[in-house]
């Protein structure tokens, strides 16, 4: 069986794992009108989703020098089947929380699983496997805001009983190809999970510091998106069709920065992004009008989603095949981990009295900061990173 049909089921499961991470954003609203909570609390279960995506990146790793990629693959999409299931039947604020966590759960032990699968999979495309990968978790979140608004025509808890049916018929036609499909060992050798992190410890710590705190004043912004279009005096409607819009751009963000990753020095690369990212989120606050909303929202949906395979390839070309899928556990849930509370953050500075304006303005500052240091320590060659097994001096 072709490598290439295995990769498209493995797309069609980040699409629905991807989807199950961002429909909470467009159903904020929502939740503080059904469950009668506060925007500190309605960013709580956005948090808690991001949260439990984080919480089994090491156990996951670990799991990954014990057994295959492809069951801890298959474990995922009966977990993605179950937490699905159980927001769908949440009859309560706790219960809702503790689904949205164990969608995140799911959602964490595939990605620990699969990226370093797709990377033994096209050793020498690895940028470009991980774009195309990418797109598909991408077009999850383009569809999310309108299928949130279909959904309550009837009601929201309707867009979870679908993802529950597809995960479970994806997760089948995964174990089907996999089971006809010539697998590679590559991560045979990837036995020991503490030693990998030790060894690979700069690497995991520069990837963690950068893309989890850039993730991080992402989560905020996106996740109050909607809100802040209203209070920036947009239509309901338009304000949560513009996340619509933010996603649609990272749609050919993730083919192209795939294909450039596989080309460009990493570090500068990826420096480039975030500044892109910075300055994206300077114009959002400042802009007035629709039109001027729309244009700084492509930018800010096309920056933030080129960051994402090129953080991956960043990690994954530079890890050596013996520590590969215990070091990315490690990045994973260090990244993750720092970008969770984003959403939390932001909802608690807002409730507390400060403006949006004000909240993404000083986030905004912080990434800027952060992006002259990392500049200045790469040109001094203390940032690792480079081909598998090398890195710059240390």
């Amino acid at each position: 069986m072709s490598r290439t049909r295995l990769f498209g089921s493995l797309c069609a499961l980040v699409f629905l794992v991807n989807f199950a991470r961002v429909v909470f954003a467009p159903l904020v609203g929502e939740f503080i009108d059904a469950f009668g909570i506060q925007e500190g609390t309605a960013g709580l279960i956005v948090t808690l989703a991001w949260l439990g995506s984080a919480a089994p990146r090491i156990p996951a790793g670990w799991a990954l020098t014990r057994f295959t990629r492809r069951r801890v693959i298959l474990v995922s999409g009966a977990m993605l089947t179950a937490g699905a299931l159980g927001v769908a039947l949440a009859p309560s604020v706790l219960a809702l929380m503790v689904a949205a966590f164990a969608i995140g759960l799911a959602s964490g032990v595939y990605f620990v699983a699969a990226n370093p699968f797709i990377a033994e999979l096209f050793p020498r495309r690895v940028g470009r496997a991980m774009g195309v990968h990418g797109t598909a978790s991408q077009l999850a979140a383009v569809i999310a805001a309108p299928a949130v608004t279909v959904a309550l025509w009837y009601d929201w808890r309707y867009a979870f009983y679908g993802l529950a049916a597809a995960a479970a018929a994806s997760t089948l036609v995964f174990a089907a190809l996999a089971a006809r499909t010539n697998l590679p060992d590559a991560g045979a050798g990837d036995t020991d999970f503490l030693a990998a992190a030790r060894g690979e410890w700069k690497l995991i710590l520069a990837g963690v510091v950068l893309m989890g705190l850039t993730s991080f004043v992402w989560q905020g912004l996106f996740n109050f998106y909607e809100l802040y279009m209203i209070d920036k005096g947009l239509p309901p409607a338009t304000a949560r069709n513009l996340l619509t819009v933010i996603f649609a751009a990272g749609v050919p963000a993730f083919l192209v920065s795939g294909d450039l990753a596989d080309r460009l020095p990493h570090v500068p690369y990826l420096l480039g992004i975030v500044t892109a990212f910075v300055g994206g989120v300077v114009l959002v606050v400042v802009a007035e009008g629709l039109a001027a909303v729309i244009a700084a929202s492509v930018v800010v949906g096309f920056a933030i989603h080129m960051l994402f395979p090129a953080g991956d390839t960043y990690l994954l070309g530079s890890l050596p095949d013996e520590s590969r899928a215990s070091a990315y556990a490690m990045f994973s849930a260090g990244m993750m981990s720092t970008q969770a509370a984003g959403s939390w953050v932001v909802g608690e500075a807002v409730e507390a009295g400060a403006t949006y304006d004000a909240v993404f303005l000083a986030l905004a500052g912080g990434l800027a900061a952060l992006v002259v240091a990392y500049a200045a320590l790469y040109r001094l060659g203390r940032v690792p990173g480079g081909a598998a097994g090398a890195t710059r001096a240390v």
